[in-house]
């Protein structure tokens, strides 16, 4: 999956943590600021993050 900053993500796992929106991506290794966990710093290699569609 690309991802890139400002794109609006879930964690299938974490569905606690609400939306995240991406802040950096180097490599595998993405930031992303969750509504509820704050900033998380996560590997693609090991959780897939889900996109969130918004209606416009």
């Amino acid at each position: 999956m690309l991802l890139e900053p400002g794109m609006l993500v879930r964690h299938p796992e974490r569905p606690d943590w609400g939306r995240g929106q991406v802040q950096s991506v180097i490599g595998p290794r993405v930031t992303v600021n969750f509504e509820e966990a704050g900033k998380v710093v996560l590997d693609t290699r090991v959780v897939a993050l889900e996109w969130v569609i918004e209606p416009e």
